[in-house]
């Protein structure tokens, strides 16, 4: 090979490896200086943590003769977390397949398929136990994550009241739906460094810590061993008729505290998916509007009592019927004593529509027919001052329900009439007993409550009913005469009842029931085929003001099921917690 051909090569190789280094230069000063910041960051990438800290849900507790009782709980738990980026996907499998078949909530096939994923919880809700297997197994990039997990002790007590925490970790339905943000805490921020195999280092300035904030314990005003006792009841009540459902509601009416709320057939918090239907969950006594049917003339009869518009011995004719914008409108009872001139006290015991109806004509200024004055008034007292068809207030998930307008649409006057009796409305239970105890209590109403407050440190700290409404949380709404003539209409409303020997002596029983026609269809159905039963009433001393309203609802589909069968089981409730409570009578 000639000198030349040599030197020739030789000056191609040197241009090469000068033009590599070149490259190499500009690279490496692309790196260094113009994209440094951007590499860095890809390094901290690497080898840092950011996590959130799981606070600790609230625990929730009943009262329990005076003091307060856990019946929700927390467990401790773990989850299962890899990052598909260092974990070896045989690894993970091995580590499932061994321990954490029962707790997988990922697909492994799918995790390892999306690129770039560098974070994934493969299994919740894993035992101590199991936890403690995993971190001894030796397996490698695999973490444990602390967290709690719901536990309901109680079983299927208040499931209806109480609701569940599904698989997310998101409170549903009842109390921990309603309250699930002050029962959840704030989460807390973890960032450290960390080595090649994600152990955080106790080292770096820009490590960060901000403590979880837990949730806090919730007290509820209801009493555990009332409620446990009520659901008995309700159960036996629901085996001896044709009902499928019941609802009991019971609050003190001089504070509106809720001390039992049950809605049967219950379920097991702990496994709630394992109802077949999803009407399971819903809280009946707040969440479903209804029409409580002949209920509701307690507020018809109070409303014209209160203006000064008649007494419980004021009178009317009673022809048995009214024709109202061409709607004859009948009594259930049609018995030939009852025809003519009757009081007010005895079409309130005998529960005629006539009688609500001649109310709401009375209000109006005109004893012979229904006018907008009248409209206006009844929707004042039914709106305004009782609330009915809007939110109450209480600490739950509730429906507001509606009280039509008085003035648009189609036969107003049709529409109120058959308000006065509780049809052509959608109002809840708990709307509906908190207006009662207004009647009953000596005129004032009070916004509804069911948390008693939070435990802080062994004590419970109290809470205000609710501040979601503009609305007074206690307002004088009816006079104290007002109220004192309702109480003795209601007590003779039970005198049927007392001849029976089924009130005690003693004692002062009052109510009223309520038989509501089912709308099937976009209609009433006038066959009676369903229907809903209701009875409301008070349980005291005798010659002292309530001490505590009882609720009842009975239902079930296409059965008929009238105020009376409802009234058995508030007669049932009624007894047990003057026993309980050791209410004592007048002697």
């Amino acid at each position: 090979m000639s000198q030349n051909n040599i030197s020739v090569r030789f000056d191609i190789l040197r241009n090469i490896v000068l033009a590599a280094l070149a490259i190499i230069i500009v690279r490496l000063f692309f790196i260094q200086i113009i994209e440094h910041s951007n590499w860095v960051a890809k390094a901290d990438e690497q080898h840092t943590i950011l996590e959130t800290i799981t606070p600790k849900r609230g625990e929730i507790y009943m009262m329990d003769k005076g003091d307060p009782v856990a019946v929700v709980l927390n467990q401790t738990t773990y989850q299962i977390i890899i990052d598909p980026a260092v974990t070896e996907k045989s690894v993970i499998e091995d580590v499932i397949d061994k321990y954490a078949k029962d707790y997988v909530v990922a697909d492994i096939n799918d995790i390892y398929s999306k690129e770039g994923l560098r974070y994934a919880i493969v299994a919740k809700n894993v035992p101590r136990a199991t936890a403690e297997e995993i971190a001894n197994s030796g397996a490698s990039a695999v973490w444990l994550k602390k967290t709690n997990q719901r536990v309901y002790p109680e079983g299927d007590l208040a499931s209806g009241l109480v609701g569940f925490v599904n698989s997310d970790g998101l409170g549903q339905y009842g109390v921990e739906g309603s309250l699930n943000q002050l029962l959840s805490g704030k989460e807390g921020l973890l960032k450290t460094t960390a080595d090649v195999n994600k152990v955080a280092l106790s080292i770096g300035n820009d490590n960060i810590k901000i403590p979880a904030e837990d949730g806090k314990n919730v007290v509820l005003s209801v009493d555990r061993s009332l409620e446990k006792g009520i659901e008995e009841l309700a159960v036996d009540a629901i085996n001896q008729t044709a009902a499928t459902n019941a609802s009991v509601l019971i609050m003190n009416p001089n504070d509106g505290k809720v001390v039992a709320m049950a809605n049967l057939p219950n379920y097991h918090p702990d496994n709630y998916g394992d109802v077949t239907d999803a009407s399971a969950y819903i809280n009946y006594t707040t969440e479903v509007p209804y029409e409580p049917a002949s209920v509701c003339k307690n507020f018809a009869f109070s409303a014209a009592i209160n203006e000064g518009l008649m007494t419980p011995e004021t009178t009317y004719f009673n022809q048995g019927y009214e024709i109202i914008d061409g709607w004859k409108i009948q009594n259930a009872e049609q018995r030939s004593m009852l025809y003519g001139a009757i009081s007010m006290k005895t079409a309130l015991y005998w529960s005629l529509n006539t009688g609500s109806i001649y109310a709401l004509k009375l209000l109006g200024g005109d004893p012979s027919s229904i006018t907008q004055a009248g409209r206006e008034k009844l929707y004042d007292y039914y709106y305004n001052k009782f609330r009915l068809g809007q939110a109450t207030g209480i600490e739950l998930i509730e429906a507001e329900g509606f009280i039509p307008d008085p003035n648009e649409g189609w036969g107003r006057d049709s529409v109120y009439a058959n308000m006065t009796f509780g049809q052509n409305l959608g109002i809840t239970m708990i709307q509906t007993a908190s207006a009662f105890s207004a009647v009953v209590n000596g005129g004032t109403y009070h916004t509804p409550s069911i948390v008693e407050g939070t435990l802080e440190n062994g004590e419970i700290v109290k809470e205000s009913a609710s501040d979601s409404s503009e609305k007074p949380e206690s307002e004088k709404i009816l006079s104290d005469e007002t109220s004192a003539m309702m109480r003795e209409m209601l007590v003779n409303n039970r005198n049927y009842k007392a001849r029976a020997g089924i009130d005690r002596p003693g004692y002062a029983v009052g109510g009223k029931s309520g038989t509501a026609q089912v709308i099937k269809n976009g209609a009433y159905d006038d066959t009676m085929s369903e229907t809903v039963g209701t009875y409301i009433g008070y349980v005291s001393t005798d010659g002292e003001l309530p001490k505590y309203v009882i609720m009842v609802k009975m239902w079930g589909e296409g059965q008929y099921l009238d105020g009376g069968i409802a009234s058995n089981l508030f007669d049932s409730v009624s007894n047990y917690l003057i026993d309980y409570y050791k209410i004592k009578p007048r002697i």
